[in-house]
């Protein structure tokens, strides 16, 4: 049917242009705006001629029409260099040789007319829950990081989720970059997709593909196994503390029992360790100071003969002075031989 009609058009444009001198003009004219990405479309008119051309134009703020696209063949035109803040009137028509056809016109408002793109997502899964990352549609004609988000400032994220093999659908809304599903069922499979959602307008966006991802078991342990533990522990602990107090137990006891038995030290090694000089040098290494040290004192006693007597005695009568204390000294200082058959007494006197 819709063949038949084409053909009748075609027929009717043919037979009008000898009569009229008229070129039928585009069909179907529409504006394809994603994301700011403005693409005019339109059809061919039915027309015998297959050297025909197209011219489009929009309206600046100037109320006169500028150029975008003249002498082309090509159906479509592209006008993203519009800005995305104000409100345009595009039109087309059909050129040949000097003839052309009437403009179609439509009306062209960026931001109210594009078409919000897909948004893209990354799903990581974490025990009984899902984090989604969301990355907002890129802007047409703008640097890398201007989005979607930053041109509309009630901007949003709706995501629609579900378990795998069913039909039952639930929504979240979101305005942040991010979102945590909680509290799903573990080791499912869950599909997941998003589309950006304007709140002022209640204007909603294309939804991505759907990514599906499985949850796993819950890893956080349930109170009753925390305070188990916890008990587990300390009486572990408790038992350690009791072991290491009966082995220390168990050294005093043997130590107390050798040192303490009938064996007992000799006793010079008793007076060796009970002297205060033994005791001080076995606790402090330090040299001995000169009024410790120890020296023994030599006394020489001579027993006088009688012989030595009696000539003494006959020096002083004859009138010779005789003093005591020399003759004493004298005698002191001679050294006794030991073959001599006086008997000496040497005393030994030790002293501190």
């Amino acid at each position: 049917m819709a063949w038949a009609q084409s053909v009748a058009g075609w027929l009717g444009g043919f037979l009008l242009l000898p009569v009229l001198g008229l070129i039928p003009p585009p069909k179907n004219v529409k504006m394809n705006s994603v994301n700011f990405k403005n693409i005019l479309q339109w059809e061919s008119p039915a027309f015998p001629k297959e050297n025909l051309t197209f011219r489009a134009q929009y309206e600046s703020y100037q109320r006169h029409f500028q150029d975008v696209c003249k002498n082309t063949a090509s159906t479509e035109c592209d006008f993203s260099v519009l800005s995305k803040f104000g409100d345009y009137t595009v039109r087309v028509r059909a050129e040949y040789a000097d003839e052309h056809s009437e403009w179609v016109n439509i009306t062209f408002i960026p931001m109210d007319d594009t078409i919000i793109g897909p948004p893209e997502m990354q799903i990581e899964s974490l025990a009984d829950s899902l984090h989604m990352r969301f990355s907002a549609p890129q802007v047409e004609n703008e640097p890398e990081t201007w989005t979607m988000k930053n041109i509309y400032n009630s901007w949003a994220y709706r995501v629609q989720y579900w378990k795998n093999g069913t039909n039952e659908k639930f929504q979240v809304t979101s305005p942040y970059d991010s979102e945590v599903l909680r509290n799903l069922a573990p080791w499912t499979t869950y599909c997941i997709q998003v589309q950006g959602f304007l709140l002022d307008k209640n204007k909603t966006g294309e939804w991505s593909e759907p990514i599906c991802e499985q949850t796993t078991d819950d890893e956080t342990a349930p109170s009753w196994r925390v305070a188990i533990f916890l008990i587990i522990s300390v009486f572990v602990a408790f038992l350690f503390l009791l072991g290491c107090f009966g082995l220390l137990w168990f050294i005093y006891k043997k130590a107390k029992y050798t040192f303490h038995s009938g064996t007992s030290l000799p006793q010079h090694l008793k007076e060796f360790l009970g002297h205060p000089h033994h005791n001080t040098s076995l606790l402090f290494s330090f040299p001995l100071s000169e009024e410790t040290e120890v020296f023994d004192q030599l006394s020489v006693i001579t027993e006088v003969s009688k012989d030595s007597k009696q000539n003494l005695g006959d020096s002083c009568a004859l009138g010779t002075s005789c003093k005591p204390g020399s003759q004493e000294l004298g005698s002191k200082d001679e050294v006794p031989s030991l073959a001599h058959s006086d008997s000496l007494l040497l005393t030994f006197t030790s002293q501190m």
